[in-house]
């Protein structure tokens, strides 16, 4: 069995679980049972505990905490276990990351999604997490029949930077640690907020433009896999 702390050493001083939501101790139950291959009870305990700290101070998804601790949870243990070589890893990985990741990031992970299907895993992170995925990003996507899928802004961690194989900042500066063995992409568009919605648009578009080339150089054969 392997072992992980969360990342930076020890335990951070985080709320109990049993005062924020009981659920969230059947969510310890899934998550070692899913992970049991590679993590013992105690590191899944480990990280849905800091997934709800890092959570539990965004307001606006109180209400709905433990199913977003769970997912990050999740995706954090898998990315770990990827990263480590615990797990299989059967297609690239990419993290989209910027400042709030409720913009850009999001964005260019909902185009990369559609453009990619189950070809390339697609992850995303912020720097400085918002509360929500910005509505101007919603509407992008709705206009091109596409959602964000239930995503929602989550803080950057070490975990899915070391799994990841590319990794593609938009404006988060030298925020995203660099890890060897790693492609780096930096994406210089603009910010989305404040933008009127053609000039939105042509961001959306432009991201577009470039996912698709990077599409074609992760996917062997240049096309979608479903």
């Amino acid at each position: 069995m392997n072992e992980q702390n969360p990342p930076g050493g020890g335990r951070r001083s985080a709320p109990s679980l049993r005062d924020i939501n009981p659920v969230l101790e059947r969510i310890i139950l899934r998550l070692a049972a899913q992970h049991c291959r590679s993590f013992s009870r105690e590191t899944v305990e480990n990280y849905v505990e800091e997934c709800s700290w890092l959570l539990s101070a965004k307001a606006s998804v109180a209400h709905h905490l433990p199913v977003l601790v769970e997912r990050f949870a999740d995706q954090r243990l898998g990315a770990l276990a990827r990263g480590m070589g615990l797990s299989p890893k059967p297609v690239p990985e990419v993290l989209f990351v910027c400042t709030e990741n409720a913009g850009r990031s999001q964005l260019a992970a909902a185009l990369m999604r559609h453009r990619a299907g189950k070809g390339i895993r697609v992850l995303t992170a912020g720097s400085a997490p918002g509360t929500e995925i910005a509505p101007v990003v919603l509407q992008l996507l709705a206009e091109q029949g596409l959602d964000a899928d239930d995503e929602f802004p989550r803080p950057l961690t070490a975990e899915v930077v070391t799994a990841a194989d590319v990794i593609v900042t938009l404006g988060c500066g030298d925020a995203c640690p660099v890890r060897p063995g790693h492609r780096y992409l930096d994406w210089n568009l603009p910010d989305l907020g404040g933008l009127d919605i053609e000039s939105a648009r042509a961001v959306r578009d432009r991201l577009a433009t470039r996912i698709d080339v990077l599409a074609r150089e992760l996917l062997p054969t240049g096309l979608p896999r479903t």
